[in-house]
């Protein structure tokens, strides 16, 4: 499968409430908003995997008060382009740092829910100097996105079936999108700490049952983003610990979906608290500010609760001005 620009998939797409825009950075096409006084501090925002830009929404009218706010989809997501064999870490993180330097142009905060909070890190440790004035990691899944962590579980423990699963049923770009075809297959090839998360995974996040149709936010997005984490091509030449020792900026960290499994402890989060504090060890050992938060909170904060996630943020920030 070769790589597939938005007008190859032009009726996968639906409005949303502002205006969308696409930057040429030479391997991809990087759709984006920027919302704003043009003249206000620059905040970027990054969604996770399976999430396209509008998850931030609801989270955008709240900061442009304060901010010129720019959401990107990353490479595999929405309308920008889908690149098979090329995701990985120190790629999108590349791609973030050449968004910032030819879209933004000067020192910009950066925040990233989920991988996305991963992609921040990435960028809070080997963006070139000067470019990123500080770093929010909303709930990544820092070590617990690896195979082998240092610390507590791997992906394969935690949410790595999920992944797998999407890669195999619906193929790399959809090409086999098989959604009937996965829905029906899942009880069977999911482990049972999963179960209860299968009606979330596959409906709209708040029905009893699976779609009967792919949600937008998953027919916007490249399976294969997926796979590279379930056989953990995208942390290739990206250790976490060695990342997060690198760190460069003030960062604060939010940690809040605490969720295992009752009956076998398995991890349904995005980390353990063992590897949270692992994670703001090593941050703080590089001398930089950083300010560790626990809450209790969905994964995506920004979407369900934009007004806690923006006062979570700002609060922060404010340190920082």
């Amino acid at each position: 499968m070769g790589i597939s620009e938005a007008a190859d998939r032009a009726d996968t797409f639906v409005a949303h409430k502002f205006d969308e825009h696409t930057v040429d950075l030479g391997e991809i096409r990087m759709n984006y908003v920027a919302e704003g006084d043009p003249a206000a501090p620059p905040l970027l925002l990054i969604p996770a995997q399976g999430e396209s830009w509008w998850g931030y929404e609801n989270a955008i009218p709240l900061l442009t008060d304060r901010f010129r706010v720019f959401a990107i989809d990353l490479r595999g997501q929405g309308r920008s382009t889908w690149t098979p064999d090329r995701y990985n870490i120190n790629t999108w993180g590349n791609d973030v740092e050449r968004f910032i330097d030819l879209v933004i142009g000067r020192p910009t905060l950066v925040a990233g829910n989920s991988s996305g909070g991963v992609i921040t890190a990435w960028l809070a440790a080997y963006a070139k100097p000067g470019l990123i004035r500080g770093a929010i990691l909303e709930d990544p899944p820092l070590f617990s996105a690896q195979a082998t962590p240092p610390y507590g579980p791997g992906m394969m423990q935690t949410l790595g079936p999920i992944f797998a699963l999407w890669a195999k049923w619906l193929g790399p770009q959809w090409s086999i999108g098989d959604w009937t075809g996965m829905v029906a297959a899942a009880p069977e090839e999911l482990p049972e700490f999963l179960h209860p998360g299968i009606a979330f995974m596959m409906g709209d996040g708040t029905s009893d049952g699976a779609a009967a149709t792919p949600p937008q936010h998953l027919r916007e997005y490249d399976p294969e983003w997926g796979q590279a984490w379930a056989t953990d091509t995208a942390n290739a030449g990206c250790d976490h610990a060695t990342m997060l020792a690198q760190n460069k900026v003030p960062a604060l960290l939010t940690h809040h979906f605490h969720m295992t499994d009752p009956d076998t402890g398995q991890l349904m989060g995005a980390m353990t608290d063992i590897q949270a504090q692992q994670a703001r060890r090593l941050l703080e050992s590089t001398g930089r500010p950083v300010t560790y938060t626990t809450l209790d909170a969905p994964h995506t904060m920004h979407e369900p609760q934009p007004e806690r996630y923006v006062d979570v943020i700002t609060d922060w920030i404010k340190t920082l001005l």
